[in-house]
């Protein structure tokens, strides 16, 4: 602790609800501004200290653990919405703004960030930008990555970076962002970001049907990403074993109820309803948690064989992105099934990452075609590993 007391930076002793996947912290900082951000990390850069940056801790037990953690850099203290330009439809935000509080101050002026953040309790700019989490209008408004125009990080020797602008239309520097999103903390701190916003639409509808075979859902997958409605998204349910499989579809803005009947009709089942589901965009168990990306077109042949592997789905079948949690218990070891799962799905092109899991054995990434050139950014942004090191592909 005596090494970051010059930094001005309050720091406290970590306890056991500090630890990051079961690798405890000798110490906690509390910056309150880019400025103390920067100074912990030219502190930590001089004494060789690792760091984990943390936002409201909601996803730490993602991904593997650190190789090592002597500091995590809570940001809950930047926590001020810095500017809403609502004229520009823009806000810029400091990295550890609740996800929910930064929805209320923009609701207030009659605008949105388009992102249905899962495990929205607690989760913060930063961190839905550090772990790339997408909810169910991913399909038609993008990620966090595609909403992000301009990001603020501090760099592992504690320089301060920034790329992108205020405005929708200055796109310069728009990469800084794209590397750091998804990045689980392994690049440096994300202390600021810049979103374009949309505003609140007027009306909302849900059409929900429910249907017995796979090869269904993908015929009225196809149907609903090509449909002139526009759906925002196209969520799909199904809890394991015999159960059917629920298709949801949101419809927003203008003339909401009449495009959802005619997307009702087109599909032939189904009602209409301004209630969303009790399921939609929420994970119940995120202890064991996987992620399934796929071609839209193999939807069908892809939840064919999910089943038998003892897992529930729910996600965007049009997106080709679902989440997968267990259905029940295991009957053989998780890394076996996990590795069968990838096996069954990989001819479908297919991608299983382990998002959550108690078993640390298990290969969390899979092969990934780009470790080479990640490595490579890696190398240039932290060259000693002190960031989050281990946490991210290829123990990155």
């Amino acid at each position: 602790m005596e090494r970051l007391d010059k930094t001005g930076v309050t720091v406290r002793e970590a306890g056991p609800d500090d630890a990051v996947g079961g690798v405890r912290p000798s110490v906690v900082a509390l910056p309150e501004s880019v400025e103390e951000i920067s100074a912990v990390l030219r502190a930590c850069a001089e004494h060789d200290l690792a760091v984990v940056p943390a936002g409201g801790g909601t996803k730490l037990h993602w991904g593997p653990p650190p190789e090592r953690c002597d500091v995590l850099l809570d940001l809950c203290c930047l926590n001020e919405v810095i500017e809403h330009a609502a004229g520009d439809l823009v806000v810029k935000a400091q990295a550890g703004v609740t996800m929910d509080a930064l929805a209320d101050a923009l609701a207030a002026q009659g605008q949105e960030l388009a992102l249905d953040v899962p495990f929205t309790d607690g989760a913060t700019v930063g961190g839905t930008l550090a772990a790339a989490t997408a909810g169910p209008r991913a399909f038609r408004y993008g990620t966090a990555r595609d909403l992000l125009i301009g990001i603020t990080v501090v760099l592992p020797d504690g320089t301060v970076a920034k790329s992108g602008g205020r405005v929708v239309k200055n796109v310069a520097g728009y990469d800084l962002g794209k590397l750091f999103t998804g990045s689980y903390g392994t690049l440096g701190v994300i202390a600021e970001a810049t979103f374009r916003l949309h505003p609140l639409p007027a009306d909302r509808r849900y059409v929900v049907a429910a249907f017995e075979s796979p090869e269904r859902v993908q015929e009225v997958a196809a149907l609903l990403a090509a449909s002139q409605a526009e759906p925002s998204a196209v969520e799909l349910d199904w809890p394991g074993g015999d159960a059917p499989f629920t298709l949801a579809v949101l419809v927003e803005g203008t003339a909401a109820g009449q495009r959802a009947d005619a997307l009702r009709e087109a599909m032939g089942a189904g009602s209409v309803t301004d209630e969303a589901p009790a399921w939609w965009g929420l994970i119940t168990d995120d202890e064991v948690l996987l992620e399934l990306r796929f071609p839209p077109a193999r939807a069908g042949e892809v939840l064919e064989r999910v089943r038998g592997t003892g897992f529930a789905l729910r996600g965007s079948p049009v997106a080709g992105r679902v989440r997968l949690e267990l259905a029940g218990a295991m009957t053989t070891g998780f890394a076996d099934v996990v590795s069968g799962l990838r096996e069954r799905l990989a001819p479908l092109g297919g991608r299983v990452t382990v998002l959550a899991a108690p078993d640390e054995s298990v290969d969390r990434w899979g092969p990934v075609s780009a470790l080479p050139l990640m490595r490579r950014v890696k190398e240039r942004f932290d060259p000693e590993r002190r960031m989050s090191p281990g946490r991210f592909v290829g123990g990155i």
